[in-house]
């Protein structure tokens, strides 16, 4: 794979389950969306079913968690989505050595892919996107288009669409995010409210550059 390596090794989240791993420079990172319902102490992670849940739990800055659709099936394939306050809760979602990426981890990926231009075709998987709107999994990645849930509970964009936190703040009431679109190549990096229910990727360095 080039610059792009696969590493014989796994991540193990709180409930047990493994994630393969990819290096992409000197990132390494779990190659599907994290699916965890619990913080690192144990405590568990709020599953907001319905609509009025997942709005009130967000309005109250809350952490909570849900599939999309409420349908358990997806999170054998899409994983979990979380509100921005599971993801930034003091408790911690992932292990120590990794992290939730930030921004700045985003940006750096982008650049270690070869730029905005093609990184989106590197990190897609390369089956199951809208209007054949794949890439060619050539980082390892393995994007899906997992879509999101809205801070009023609605759902959108499966199959069109994946969208991952940051952990990096905006402005007062927004966090960072990085998005792929089945009808573009570019990754978008924005901001979005901290209600909404996006998936979760999580990184280390490699050898600590």
């Amino acid at each position: 794979m080039g610059f792009y390596k696969l590493v014989i090794a796994q991540f193990s989240d709180m409930d047990g389950k493994l994630y393969p791993v990819v290096r992409i420079g000197n990132q390494i990172w779990i190659t599907r969306n994290l699916e965890v319902s619990k913080f690192l102490n144990g405590d568990p992670i709020p599953e907001a079913r319905t609509d009025e849940e997942w709005k009130r739990m967000g309005e109250e800055r809350k952490p909570a968690w849900c599939y999309y659709n409420n349908d358990t099936a997806m999170g054998r394939l899409y994983g979990k989505l979380y509100n921005w306050y599971a993801v930034n809760d003091p408790r911690g979602l992932v292990p120590s050595g990794w992290r939730i990426p930030s921004m700045a981890d985003w940006e750096k990926l982008i650049k270690q892919l070869g730029g905005l231009d093609i990184a989106g075709l590197k990190l897609k998987s390369d089956s199951g996107w809208h209007s054949n709107g794949i890439g060619d999994n050539s980082s390892g990645f393995n994007a899906l288009p997992g879509g999101y849930r809205s801070g009023e509970g609605i759902f959108y964009d499966f199959k069109r669409n994946g969208y991952w936190w940051a952990t990096t703040v905006s402005v007062t009431f927004d966090a960072w995010g990085f998005r792929l679109f089945y009808d573009q190549s570019s990754p978008v990096i924005g901001y979005s409210s901290k209600m909404n229910g996006y998936s979760v990727r999580c990184l280390m360095n490699y050898r600590n550059d």
